[in-house]
């Protein structure tokens, strides 16, 4: 279902993007990208879907004449075929239509291995640019000769993803940071990909037959139009910083605003590995570094009123002094009082096992369609699975079966019928990449926990004691940031 799912969205948004591309005049850009977007971005898309449909059906041949030992190795030579052309087509491409591969490469247990696999280096394996254009744009963008703001500068970029590039470079003063360029006219591209809002909307439309798609778009549109302006990134990220200051297992790194602009962008450095290279570790660390997750997402949330909205493997990094870093800020999502307060209220509904106040509560916050044919147990049942970790004070261990799970509820109309009613306001927008990203991220690592401990220390109705160690470290990071905010002298006005 999961594999027909994502070929059908590709093939559908491909398809009718390039369709209404063929209906506009093609523009003429200086930029490579922006000039992709406009005329080769159409062609190749289409191109993918004829050659993937063609080489299906000539796989279907074959096996109908194979004997029954040959057809398991041409389903995986298909499968395997079929990865490495969707992820070299998109990561050429750049713009929205990789990030569809990024976003479904979070499903890592729901794909074909050989899909799974391949999609996962667009989180930060993606072809870059050639390195002459790169170290241009970010001279251009500075507005100053390289050698006057950096004593050296790698070339080679050390990850590459939808919006931009990642260098590694030493400043004048000496100091290791990281500097991210954006791609040169990958605004244009990106606006090319969504500016019809019309069929986006259906899109989405066809996925949650109850949406309510126009604000949804709009919200999706604004957030990643945001994304594209690294000052907001710069802004964002240096939020997270301040709040995580001094953590003990959580680094977000700082940022240089000296040698950040709209299309440049330049951090503290961080030394470590990829993500990917947890699973290796032993359950111990594993267990560590899911919590690390859960609380990095969840305090945000409960406690700055802040989520950012990529929680992939591509925006995590293992530090070698065995904190986890958190990169990545373009996309994030700020909640006023009133929208954390509709958390709060459904969470509350939820576990106390309030059928009929989840229900109203659901309805006003145009999660459910008013007077949906079913009863208040059958609403509170459905939604259920997507607060069952905290539903009870107990250890639960995510799985690979329940975020898969999630994402069958979540996208499978044909045999969920609640579905049909459901809605997701823009509030829940980017908190339902929760479902998606995090929980799937920490059912590979297959964390047990007491994630209703765990909560209660963030919520912030609860504010509960700490749950476990990591809590108990926590806890004396605060206490030592409200000693410290407290020593710093009050500001008074002049007489």
């Amino acid at each position: 279902m999961v594999k027909r799912a994502f070929w059908v969205s590709v093939g559908l948004i491909g398809a009718t993007v390039s369709w209404q591309r063929l209906r506009r005049t093609n523009r003429k850009s200086d930029s490579p990208i922006a000039a992709l977007s406009l005329t080769s971005r159409r062609v190749e898309m289409a191109r993918l879907v004829i050659r993937r449909g063609f080489d299906r059906s000539m796989t279907k041949a074959r096996l109908k004449l194979a004997a029954d030992s040959d057809r398991r190795r041409l389903q995986a030579d298909l499968e395997r075929r079929e990865a490495q052309d969707v992820v070299a087509a998109l990561g050429d491409m750049k713009g929205a239509l990789m990030k569809l591969g990024q976003m479904a490469s979070y499903l890592e247990d729901a794909l074909p291995p050989a899909m799974s696999q391949a999609l996962a280096s667009l989180r930060s394996d993606a072809p870059p640019m050639p390195a002459d254009l790169a170290l241009t744009e970010i001279e251009r963008s500075l507005g100053c000769p390289l050698h006057e703001t950096f004593a050296e500068i790698d070339p080679e970029p050390i990850a590459a993803a939808s919006i931009g590039q990642v260098h590694r470079a030493v400043t004048t003063e000496g100091k290791t940071v990281a500097v991210k360029v954006q791609y040169p006219g990958i605004a244009q591209a990106i606006a090319a990909d969504l500016d019809n809002s019309e069929t986006l909307a259906k899109i989405l439309g066809i996925v949650y037959p109850g949406l309510h798609p126009d604000d949804l778009v709009a919200e999706l549109r604004a957030r990643i139009g945001e994304e594209l302006d690294y000052r907001q990134e710069a802004a964002n990220q240096t939020m997270f910083a301040d709040y995580y200051r001094g953590h003990p297992y959580i680094w977000v790194p700082q940022v240089d605003p000296q040698r950040s602009t709209d299309r440049v962008l330049t951090t503290e450095f961080v030394e470590g590995r990829r993500f990917e290279t947890i699973y290796e570790e032993t359950e111990e660390v594993k267990a560590r570094v899911a919590e690390v997750l859960y609380r990095f997402v969840f305090r945000s949330l409960n406690r700055q009123h802040v989520f950012n909205g990529d929680p992939h493997p591509g925006n995590y990094l293992l530090a070698a002094d065995g904190r986890v870093a958190f990169i990545d800020f373009g996309l994030v999502k700020r909640f006023d009082e009133t929208e954390v307060e509709q958390f709060a209220r459904l969470i509350r509904a939820m576990i106390e096992r309030d059928t009929e106040a989840f229900r109203r509560t659901a309805e006003e916050v145009q999660l459910l369609s008013p007077n949906a044919p079913f009863t208040d147990q059958e609403i509170y049942e459905w939604f259920s699975a997507y607060y069952e970790l905290i539903l009870d004070d107990k250890e639960i261990t995510f799985t690979a079966d329940y975020s898969v799970g999630l994402l069958r509820q979540t996208f499978d109309a044909k045999t969920n019928a609640i579905l049909k009613h459901a809605n997701v306001p823009p509030t829940f927008a980017l908190i339902q990449r929760i479902n998606l990203g995090l929980f799937s991220i920490l059912g590979k690592l297959g964390a047990t926990a007491n994630w209703r401990r765990i909560s209660e220390e963030l919520w912030e109705w609860t504010d509960a004691p700490p749950a476990t160690p990591m809590g108990h470290e926590e806890a004396a990071w605060l206490a030592a940031r409200q000693t410290s905010a407290s020593a710093q002298p009050e500001l008074t006005s002049a007489p």
